[in-house]
């Protein structure tokens, strides 16, 4: 597998913060399927620098790689390479295509570490949204297949339960009437298959068994209409055994769309306390075993 950058890459500049060096980039992956992708940040030269595998949100249907932007550049300011990934979306591709690509994808990026960052790597994936499901769901995988070890994820309001009728849910719905029908529109075309609900690694708030997950953090906003099922995954998590840090950023309005709205500054109000939670997050993870 290789990855290969295409025309003009310039050097983005962040609108809202330190400037991050961006390059679109197509990962070749095996059987000749190719996935576009879109690198934040540089080689640091410190040991054990992160590498971050990222899902941008959308409801499982929409977005591209400028919907990843906000979250990449946060991630990089925080010390990380990110690797931004352009997944198939539903309904054209259903469950469980996205994971297919987001776990050979990160196999990808283990081979790459060294080549990308220096030696000693730590591998993280993060998501928001729908995003923070396919970054659950790839984490179940790579506990499940033992391969490759991961230093830990990073959940901003993932959507993990389609059936979650919890009470930030039902708020939302009552502020916007829309609210609750784009998650639940975007849950039916993923889940091509009513026995696609029972798999856990389409619902990864469902699973029975989370032992041995990557060190986790969780973060969502007062106002976030995934703030209660995303907490409730973190509690399960730490009942599992697992680290877990969970946080309620009050700052945090409008997500998890203002995560992933290109080019807005909706997340500008948040944006230093998301840095910091990255950046001692990633401070904290040891290496894990190879």
């Amino acid at each position: 597998m290789s990855s290969r950058p295409t025309p003009q890459q310039p050097e983005a500049q962040a609108p809202a913060g330190r400037a991050v060096a961006e390059k679109d980039i197509r990962i070749e992956l095996p059987q000749g399927e190719g996935v576009d992708a879109r690198t934040y940040g540089e080689k640091t030269g410190s040991a054990g620098q992160p590498v971050v595998l990222h899902f941008h949100g959308g409801t499982f249907v929409c977005g591209d790689l400028d919907n990843g932007r906000t979250v990449g550049r946060l991630l990089a300011r925080a010390g990380a390479f990110v690797v931004s990934l352009a997944y198939p979306l539903a309904p054209e591709f259903p469950f469980p295509k996205p994971i297919e690509v987001g776990y050979a994808v990160l196999e990808w990026l283990y081979k790459q570490r060294t080549k990308l960052v220096g030696k000693g790597a730590r591998i993280f994936l993060a998501g928001e949204e729908a995003g923070g499901n396919l970054a659950a769901a790839v984490a179940l995988v790579a506990r499940d297949r033992a391969h490759p070890p991961l230093a830990g994820q990073v959940l901003l309001s993932p959507m993990l339960d389609p059936c979650a009728g919890t009470a930030s849910l039902r708020e939302a719905s009552c502020a916007e009437a829309t609210v609750s029908c784009k998650w639940a529109e975007g849950w039916q075309k993923y889940l091509h298959r009513p026995m696609d609900a029972l798999h856990p690694y389409a619902v990864p708030g469902s699973s029975l068994r989370l032992a041995d997950i990557a060190p986790t953090l969780v973060l969502v906003g007062q106002d976030d209409p995934m703030r209660d099922e995303a907490l409730a995954y973190a509690k399960r998590l730490g009942d599992a055994g697992i680290p877990v840090t969970s946080q309620v950023l009050p700052g945090a309005s409008n997500w998890p769309e203002a995560l992933y709205e290109p080019d807005s500054n909706a997340c500008a109000a948040c944006e230093q306390s998301v840095e910091e939670q990255f950046r001692a997050f990633f401070q904290a993870a040891t290496p894990p075993p190879h």
